[in-house]
Parts: structure tokens; C-alpha cells; sequence
């Protein structure tokens, strides 16, 4: 990929890769060019022979030692030989008994054996160092690891199934085929190589801007599966908006009193309501106040209001419309999707729904303490933001995807316009060059260290 590694990533790494909860199975990995002199001394294949002498992948039973040649576990042991497995290096799997004390113990035997302890990411990190996966397939692995939804995981499976990158690489070797056609001639002019003829290039162009326009227009869409949906819960005071958050959550999160003004600060949690990831939070009744704490807490819910996408405004069916109730409407009505959420069905009815007017993406009828409506609420968020049926890794859910493609696109349109205005060769090509560096940055082709450090930082240890 164009970069020097590291002298540590010439080391044999070893992590637990099943978390540190109590399981019936628990799995150490371990990845480096120690791998099978490791295995020999730390695992004892049933059948006396030692495990680098066993096949690729095949799942050998034996007793595991410790430091000491002690017995800590009978277990399976596999082994993959590099190029050919998933980090490009030899790599082994032991897949003891799921106690956090049997793995622990293994892991130490691993390290004492000569590998060190692998960092968050660092087994996928060096799957894109060595070739294995591009970039857009390494963040689908971490996606598919913090995926919420079924259409989010299926979307992440797609991707790392080379969804993404397919697209990407189509329209990156149109470019190519541009600037090298251009360079050919320029740079051998003695030699018989067609004349170079922009015109002749232009649907092509067009055809891969086309490609890479469709694929940005699924961001909007694409990050709601990844980042979930800005949602702020808003109303007067004492309206039930807490009560709501804990319904929609399913347990009791936030504190819910009969005194106006109890929450004093925003509660931020994720939940899915329908298809739908949304990022909720409760913020303080909105009202004029001279508490210094409760005010700070409704400049808090302003905040909020103002950073959110979709505004859940609150009201109290059982008691009449006010002066707070219209507060709260004008707030969250600036350019904002607003759902009026009527709470209190459960109590006498003191207004009707059309009183409070048109403006809303949705009107429902709920009842956050008994936890009736939910489902009309489910169904008014999935018509606000509608997601699709299917996705087989067609959605770009990557900020740092989305903004490449950006720049890319950006400079394929001044490259397209630049060849209607009959402008030379040599500049349409210079912006067709910029195009293939962003699209390089994508998929890792050119990407600096910085870049990777973010992108494997968030994903655990051991994958």
C-alpha cells in the first residue's frame, strides 16, 4: 500500500478475541512470523505431531501448556498459513473452554511463548497492510461489529464483500485509462499509439460520475444506519418526555416524577424504533425559569434542539393547551422533521389533535406509562426517514467515504466542463488526476498513517 511498517509490526501478536465474558467457548487469536513456532510450544496435538506439521485450517485437538508444560486446558487449535489468511500472515486460533480464567492463562502462555499483546484493530490493520482487504472492506468489518440493525449488518456484510470497492475501482480504472492514454502520448511521441482525443473519453467520464454521483446520494440514508438519527425529545414541562424516552428504551433510564422540572439536563441514549437507529435525547422542559440550574438545562435542550434532525415534540392530552405547548411548537419547527407525539391517552382528552395545526410529519396517540402508540410512532419514523428493504453493501454509511467520493466527483464535473469549454488536454486530465487521488484515499491505494491510526483505534482487540 505504499508504506513502510512499523518495526513493531513485524512482531507475533496474540489477543483474546471473545470478550471477557463467561462462554461455552472462548478463542485466542495470534498473527505474525512466530505464529507455528509458537503453537509447537505452547499446544500438544493428540495425535504426537506438532501442529505446524498439520494443514491449513484444519481443526486438530490437544492439550494446551502453560509457561511451566503444565496442563491448562483441552482445546482445538487451527493453523492458516500466509498469504492466504485473513491478515496475510500465519495466523492460529485456539478455541479453549470459555472460562475469562482458562483464556486469560492461555494469553499468557501465548505471550511468555514470544508473541506481545495485540493493540484494538491490529489483526484487520494488518490484513490492509498486507493486501488482503482495501480499506472501504477493513471499516465494513468494524461497522459489521457495531452494527444495530439487521439492514445495517447486511449492509456492513455487503460491503465487506466488496460492494463498495467494486464501484469505486470501476470508475478509478476509467480515469486511469484517461490519464495513462494521455501520458502514453505525451511522453512517446515517436511511438504509434492512437491519437489522444478527449472527446472520445467524455461518456466514459460521465458514465463513472454517474456512478460515484448514485453512490453519494445513499449517504444521507447510509448514515443514519451508522450514526443513528439526531433525535431530541422536547415539550413543556412535566408533558411525559421523559416517560417517553423510558418507553421507548424499555427500561427506566431517565427519572420520572409528578414535579415539573425534574430533568435538569439532556439524557442521550440509542435505540431502534422500527428499522429505524435513532440517537434520543431527553432534554429539560422548555420554559422561562429563574432557576440558574434549570435554565442552564433548558439552554441544554435548545442545544440539543438545534443540533437534532428529527424533534419528538411532546404534549399532555389531559391538560389544555398553553403558552409552553406553542413555545415548544415554535422551537422545534425551524427546519426540523417534527412528529407531535399526544401523551396521556390514557387520561381524559382536554383538546383535540388538529388543535394543534398542520407543520407535523406525523401526529400519534401514545401513552408513555402504559406504553400504548408505540407501534404508530414506529410506523410515523420509518415515513420520515425511510430506509430500504435490502441492502447488499449499495449504502455508503462512511463520513470519511462520502467525503472522498465528494472530492472525486467534485473534480470529474470541472474536468467534464472544462471539456465542453474546449479548455487543453493537459488541464482536464490534471483534474481527472485529482479525482483518482481521492478515490485512491477511499480504498487505502494513498492513505497516510493518521487516517489508518482513526480508523482501527475504534474497533477491540483481538479482531
Amino acid at each position: 500500500m505504499g508504506m513502510v511498517d512499523p518495526p513493531s509490526w513485524k512482531d507475533t501478536i496474540a489477543a483474546v478475541a471473545t470478550g471477557g465474558v463467561l462462554s461455552a467457548i472462548g478463542i485466542v487469536r495470534l498473527s505474525g512470523p512466530e505464529t507455528r513456532g509458537i503453537l509447537d510450544r505452547v499446544f500438544r496435538p493428540a495425535d504426537g505431531r506438532p501442529m505446524s506439521a498439520h494443514g491449513d485450517r484444519q481443526l486438530v485437538y490437544g492439550r494446551l501448556l502453560d509457561p511451566a508444560g503444565e496442563l491448562l486446558d483441552l482445546c482445538l487449535c487451527t493453523l492458516s498459513r500466509g498469504p492466504g489468511s485473513y491478515t496475510g500472515e500465519d495466523t492460529g486460533e485456539l478455541q479453549c473452554h470459555g472460562s475469562p480464567v482458562v483464556l486469560g492463562l492461555a494469553l499468557e502462555s501465548l505471550f511468555a511463548a514470544g508473541a506481545r499483546q495485540a493493540g484494538p484493530g491490529e489483526f484487520t490493520r494488518r490484513a490492509f497492510l498486507n493486501g488482503r482487504l482495501d480499506l472501504t472492506r477493513a471499516e465494513a468489518v468494524g461497522d459489521l461489529l457495531y452494527a444495530r440493525t439487521p439492514l445495517a449488518a447486511r449492509n456492513a456484510a455487503g460491503q465487506l464483500a466488496g460492494a463498495v470497492f467494486r464501484r469505486v475501482e470501476a470508475a478509478y480504472a476509467v480515469l486511469g485509462d484517461v490519464c495513462a492514454h494521455f501520458h502514453a502520448v505525451l511522453d512517446y511521441p515517436d511511438e504509434e499509439i492512437e491519437p489522444f482525443r478527449l472527446r472520445e473519453y467524455r461518456d466514459a467520464v460521465t458514465g463513472a460520475a454517474g456512478e460515484l454521483r448514485a453512490l453519494l446520494d445513499t449517504f444521507r440514508r447510509g448514515r443514519y444506519l451508522d450514526a443513528g438519527v439526531k433525535t431530541a425529545i422536547v415539550g413543556k414541562p412535566n408533558v411525559g418526555k421523559s416517560s417517553l424516552l423510558n418507553a421507548l428504551l424499555g427500561y427506566e433510564r431517565a427519572i420520572v416524577t409528578s414535579r415539573p422540572g425534574t430533568t435538569r439536563d439532556t439524557v442521550s441514549e440509542g435505540c431502534v424504533l422500527g428499522r429505524v437507529p435513532l440517537r434520543l435525547t431527553d432534554t429539560a422542559g422548555l420554559r422561562a425559569t429563574e432557576d440558574e440550574v434549570e435554565r442552564q438545562g433548558v439552554e441544554r435542550a435548545e442545544a440539543a434542539l438545534a443540533e437534532a434532525e428529527l424533534v419528538l415534540a411532546v404534549f399532555d392530552r389531559s391538560r389544555p393547551l398553553e403558552e409552553g405547548d406553542r413555545r415548544a411548537l415554535r422551537l422545534a419547527g425551524a427546519g426540523k422533521t417534527v412528529i407531535g407525539v399526544i401523551n396521556k391517552s390514557d387520561l381524559p382528552a382536554a383538546w383535540a389533535p388538529e388543535e394543534l395545526g398542520a407543520g407535523f410529519a406525523g401526529l400519534c396517540l401514545v401513552s408513555a406509562r402504559e406504553g400504548t402508540g408505540l407501534e404508530e410512532l414506529e410506523r410515523a419514523v420509518e415515513a420520515a426517514f425511510p430506509l430500504p428493504d435490502r441492502a447488499a453493501g449499495e449504502i455508503l454509511t462512511n463520513a470519511r467515504q462520502a467525503e472522498a467520493v465528494g472530492r472525486a466527483l467534485e473534480s470529474m464535473e470541472s474536468a467534464l466542463e472544462a471539456m465542453d469549454a474546449g479548455v487543453m488536454a493537459d488541464a482536464v486530465v490534471t483534474e481527472l488526476e485529482g479525482a483518482m487521488g481521492a478515490l485512491a484515499e477511499l480504498t487505502g491505494r494513498k492513505v497516510g498513517e493518521d487516517v489508518t491510526e482513526r480508523i482501527f483505534s475504534r474497533f477491540c482487540v483481538g479482531k
